[in-house]
């Protein structure tokens, strides 16, 4: 079945759109995700993909033509499919979109008869209604922080008005009308509502007290007049071709589109010598497109100079572009963990250095046994369980009302997999000897890893060991485990200048990193807990004793 393609929306400002070009033509075949068009937006030309398989039966906007947002952009379908009815469809639908526009514009023209007639807030010939313009896509009203032209200036086109704080930013504000400042209707430092009235231009003198400034009314659309003199519009005309270069000289700005500076600087082209073809003289993208460096006008008059190289300013370009990957239940419950935990539980960090000299010799000691192998990471869950036995308020928790201090010590150790992390449970670690606690570490994180941890395994925990030395980490933090008090993060060991003896020497040390949940553990007792750490793993043969 055939499928309609219309005018995307490809930005939250685009009324309209152009199309730059079509990179599919019709009766070509459509895959989905293939670039059908370029379209000019209001903000930039974008690439406009399909979403839709087949081929491209009918092409609804010619390359260049302007057309707005939900206008028939294209129809794609099956090869020779009658696509008749569509078309007559979509014409009876823009008929009656018409016919209700026509109505609405007789109805307003009712309005503004009747407006006039009264004589209440008419618009004064000539006169132009300013309101808070909408200078960025969020922006919902406007700051005036200073007006740079006052009530009686002249006013020419391209004037900074005044500098407009919106949400983002603080800007200026031109006009796009010459004549002169007749009222201000948002005084400095007010803030407006988008639409609102800011200001009216007009000539010299035109009474302007019957228009209200307390909300913002649109000026009608002036019609042009049937009985105008043809002479006075090829005046215009010629006014206006004419004084194109005139007012950029004059004035000093060019005028011109974002997505034209932008090919402009790509190409080093020169502003000033490029004719705009939009309104007011406006340089847009047709105009680089068709710039050639020949038309450059040259003066008879003075002998043409040598101009300084100029270098282009390096302008990096790449495709930004996201994966999406799907949260699993295990991630989305480890980041709802945690945020309870960093957010409920206020967090305080102590840090100490541990001189490892003597635990690297005890270590090579005990694995010169057969069928022995420690590492320092058992250790250091011997020596923290060990601590933990003369330290209870540490293996703790915090329920509200009570503090549970918890006389059986498990321990909690932190094993990174593919999807997260997770920590399985030493029970009784404090009664394990330094092999056992090797052991149940390598089985529990082979099963972490192979998905097969059992519930009661990863449950219990009163105290947690995260260990990132592995991986050349020196000092971090880590967010406590609910419902634990405490985590104790693990950096590597380092090989630096220290001092023994009154000597500097080369020797062996390693940081480790306690977080404490105040509410439970104050900072005398968590560093109590380090300083009984730091002895049993400065001297490994007191946790024989």
């Amino acid at each position: 079945m055939a499928e309609v393609i219309n005018m995307p929306r490809l930005s939250d400002t685009m009324e309209e759109g152009v199309v730059a070009k079509w990179l599919k033509k019709k009766g070509d075949k459509v895959e989905e995700g293939d670039i059908l068009a370029e379209i000019e937006t209001d903000k930039a030309t974008m690439e406009f993909e399909s979403f839709h398989e087949g081929t491209l039966l009918y092409i609804g906007i010619e390359e260049g033509e302007t057309a707005p947002v939900d206008t028939l952009l294209a129809i794609i379908g099956e090869e020779g499919e009658d696509i008749s009815d569509l078309l007559k469809k979509e014409s009876s639908e823009a008929d009656k979109e018409a016919k209700s526009s026509e109505e609405k514009e007789e109805s307003s023209d009712e309005t503004e008869e009747g407006e006039n007639e009264g004589g209440d807030n008419e618009v004064p010939d000539g006169v132009e209604i300013i309101t808070m313009p909408r200078l960025s896509d969020t922006m919902e009203e406007g700051t005036v922080a200073s007006w740079i032209k006052k009530e009686g200036d002249k006013v020419e086109e391209g004037d900074i008005l005044a500098e407009i704080e919106t949400d983002k930013a603080t800007m200026e504000f031109e006009s796009f009308y010459t004549g002169t400042l007749l009222k201000i209707g948002i005084q400095e430092g007010e803030t407006a509502k988008v639409d609102s009235l800011l200001a009216i231009i007009g000539p010299e003198g035109t009474d302007v007290s019957g228009i209200s400034t307390g909300e913002a009314k649109d000026k009608p659309a002036a019609k042009k007049e049937e009985t105008s003199k043809p002479e006075e519009e090829k005046d215009k005309k010629e006014e206006k071709s004419s004084g194109k270069s005139e007012s950029k000289k004059s004035s000093g700005r060019i005028f011109i589109s974002p997505l034209a500076k932008k090919m402009a600087e790509d190409k080093g082209i020169d502003l000033s010598d490029v004719e705009g073809s939009g309104e007011n003289g406006r340089i847009v993208k047709r105009d680089i497109e068709d710039y050639k460096p020949s038309e450059k006008p040259t003066k008879a008059e003075a002998p043409a100079e040598k101009k300084p190289a100029v270098t282009q300013a390096y302008v990096p370009a790449g495709e930004e572009s996201f994966e999406e990957i799907k949260n699993s239940q295990m991630r989305k419950t480890i980041a709802k963990r945690l945020g309870e935990s960093k957010f409920s539980a206020p967090h305080y960090y102590l840090t100490i250095e541990v001189d490892m000299a003597n635990a690297m010799a005890s270590r090579k000691q005990i694995n010169n046994m057969p069928d022995v192998k420690v590492s320092f990471n058992d250790m250091v869950i011997k020596a923290s369980a060990m601590a933990l036995r003369k330290h209870p308020r540490v293996n703790s928790q915090w329920t509200g009302d009570t503090t549970k201090i918890a006389k059986h010590i498990h321990m909690g150790v932190a094993v990174a997999v593919e999807e997260g992390l997770v920590v399985p449970v030493l029970k009784f670690a404090d009664q394990m000897s330094m092999t056992q606690i090797g052991g149940n570490v390598k089985t529990l994180a082979g099963k972490a890893r192979d998905k097969k941890l059992q519930p009661d395994e990863m449950e219990g925990s009163t105290f947690t060991v995260s260990n990132l030395g592995m991986f050349g980490i020196v000092e971090f933090t880590s967010i406590i485990n609910q419902p634990n008090s405490a985590i104790l993060s693990v950096g590597t060991i380092v090989e630096k200048p220290v001092v023994r003896n009154g000597q500097i020497v080369v020797g062996n040390t390693m940081k480790l990193t306690l977080a404490c949940d105040h509410r439970t553990v104050d900072g005398a007792t968590g560093a109590a807990f380090l300083e009984t750490l730091k002895i049993y793993l400065e001297n490994p043969v007191t946790m024989l004793a």
